[in-house]
């Protein structure tokens, strides 16, 4: 249980440093689950989801939870934000550490040529 409570401690506190410092900005969210691993960009005013990738997508080869499968996750949301015309983004970690498949997702989305 405790566990539970420090993840959504972290995750009230990133959120509500997104929502003072990066007002206005879309968000960059990411869910990561045992066997997969999501990202979307959401605009908050409009309390829409605009684009989302995940690794049970069929363009991506790496399937799973995997560090390389969220790479490409990242670099495929990415693609489809630079398609869509956005260009900069807030990257909404949640709860989780930037490490590992958080990490991965973020830099391959860098790469591709999302700012953040």
């Amino acid at each position: 249980m405790k566990n539970i409570e420090q993840f959504n401690r972290r995750k009230a506190r990133v959120r509500y440093a997104l929502k003072t410092k990066a007002a206005g900005r879309l968000r960059l969210s990411v869910h990561r689950s045992e066997k997969n691993i999501y990202a979307q960009i959401i605009d908050d005013k409009a309390g829409k989801t605009l684009i989302s990738a995940s690794s049970k997508d069929k363009e991506i080869k790496a399937k799973g939870a995997t560090v390389a499968g969220a790479a490409e996750v990242g670099k495929l949301v990415a693609e489809r934000a630079l398609k869509a015309g956005i260009k900069e983004v807030v990257f909404d970690r949640g709860g989780y550490l930037f490490h590992g498949r958080i990490k991965a997702i973020a830099e391959a989305a860098r790469e591709a040529g999302l700012s953040f």
